[in-house]
């Protein structure tokens, strides 16, 4: 009888401890993650998956056009060749059509099935979720449109595999007629396709302030690592570790060797060897590691590891696949003038804005503001003696250093109004063209260092005759 009553007290008091730690836990978390989090998700999701239904549509319209003029034009050479060669191309097409309204298996991607299984842990716990206006259903539209994301990207693999096989069907029918021009276009469409579906990706792991304190909070906890555990996609496809207590996994485990037992085994066989067993097994282990090296980089060289990968024929563009946000790049310079052999006159402070065209080419607009500084240590006056506005061109030669060049015009006075500026006359342009070197930084701000040295070849047209040589010290971020 005492020890029933002992048993059932013990029991008690455990489920109260788990009760109050669960609602210990649930309360910090409705105190932290914000509708914002699931905001965020919602309206991110819904953005790429617009992004991935118009570029698939559109990398397929221009397929199913350049493949109609290759027929036109393989018809003027071989009309039978041409007949059975695009017979069933329709037929394809509608294949496709029909086999992503049916559903399609993808590649894992680790962001999304993080974010999937977030939100339904949030769905099944909540509690757990700050209140706020439309919270339900708020959640369920975020589900909603991440799960549509998840889709759009199975669909993305399926047409990717879809035009890279049917490129390789064409190129393998048709190079022998002389179409290596069409061929290369369908080509680059399949390469920046698959680019294009990794940016978005990529897009997806820049996760905003919100979503990482939410995961971060989330991760935390006991509760979230056992749900995402046995319902994440990841769980799906590999069991993975659990607890150890679990019959289940103790079962799966069964009849495998633990590690302290392989060591075991190892030492013992190390020991029987002799006294030049452990050298040898250490070198043994080198060379399997070097071999395992030497695959690795022959793998990367076919094409990273990938099944899809594929070194295209011509020079890609990597720019090309980016949001025009992503390929602007921002700075800010400056040149000084000397009144004496220390003291600086003035300072041209430039920001400026570019556009890369490519890897090698940026081109970007800016303005400057001339400030004055007095005439020395003793006579410091800051003061606005005018303003610029500027056009560059940069172009990469080699490594680090560049061709840059630019067109700007400055209005050398102080500013008392603005109709003052609008006199044309007023203003002196400025030709340059020179060298920079661009030199890399890891800071919070400022991602590198540009050092420029130009001529000013219209400085000798100026009355009086201006500095020819610039030099400006810049920094983007």
């Amino acid at each position: 009888m005492k020890f029933t009553l002992y048993y059932f007290l013990c029991t008690g008091l455990s489920l109260l401890t788990c009760a109050v730690l669960y609602s210990q836990e649930a309360d910090t978390l409705q105190q932290k993650i914000s509708l914002q989090y699931v905001d965020k998700a919602g309206t991110q999701a819904a953005k790429l998956s617009n992004k991935l239904d118009k570029k698939s549509e559109r990398v397929l319209a221009k397929f199913q056009k350049q493949e109609a003029k290759m027929r036109a034009k393989l018809m003027k050479i071989d009309s039978s060749a041409a007949k059975e060669l695009f017979e069933n191309a329709a037929a394809k097409y509608r294949g496709l059509e029909e086999k992503l309204k049916g559903g399609t298996a993808g590649q894992y991607i680790p962001k999304l099935d993080t974010l999937i299984t977030s939100l339904k842990f949030l769905q099944n716990n909540p509690e757990l979720l700050a209140k706020g206006k439309e919270a339900a259903a708020k959640l369920k539209a975020a589900m909603t449109n991440v799960d549509g994301l998840k889709d759009k990207f199975q669909q993305a693999e399926a047409i990717k595999q879809f035009i890279k096989e049917r490129k390789q069907y064409l190129k393998d029918q048709l190079s022998k007629f002389g179409f290596a021009k069409e061929l290369k276009k369908l080509n680059k469409e399949v390469y920046y396709y698959a680019q294009q579906v990794n940016e978005y990706k990529e897009i997806l792991k820049d996760s905003k302030k919100a979503e990482k304190k939410a995961i971060e909070l989330l991760s935390k906890t006991k509760l979230f690592k056992d749900f995402m555990r046995k319902n994440s996609q990841l769980a799906s496809l590999f069991r993975l570790p659990g607890d150890p207590n679990d019959p289940s996994a103790q079962v799966s485990l069964a009849g495998l060797q633990t590690r302290a037992q392989v060591n075991n085994l190892i030492q013992q066989q190390i020991a029987s060897g002799g006294p030049n067993a452990q050298a040898q097994f250490r070198q043994n282990i080198q060379d399997a590691q070097s071999q395992l090296n030497q695959l690795k980089d022959k793998v990367m060289k076919m094409g990273g590891g990938s099944s899809d990968a594929e070194l295209p024929d011509f020079k890609p563009n990597n720019q090309k696949t980016k949001s025009f946000l992503r390929r602007l790049e921002y700075g800010t310079n400056i040149q000084s003038q000397r009144a004496n052999a220390f003291f600086p006159v003035t300072s041209d402070i430039g920001l400026s804005i570019g556009y890369k065209l490519n890897d090698k080419s940026i081109i970007g607009i800016g303005s400057s503001f001339k400030m004055g500084w007095g005439s020395g240590f003793n006579h410091i006056r800051i003061s606005s003696q005018g303003v610029g506005l500027r056009s560059y061109l940069d172009y990469k030669i080699k490594g680090s250093f560049w061709i840059s060049g630019g067109y700007e015009m400055n209005y050398k006075s102080a500013i008392n109004s603005i109709s003052q500026l609008q006199s044309y006359s007023a203003w002196q342009r400025s030709g340059l063209v020179g060298l920079s070197k661009v030199i890399s930084l890891k800071t919070k701000f400022f991602k590198k260092t540009k050092l420029q040295l130009l001529w000013d070849f219209l400085s000798y047209e100026q009355v009086p005759v201006t500095q020819p040589v610039v030099f400006r010290v810049g920094y983007n971020f």
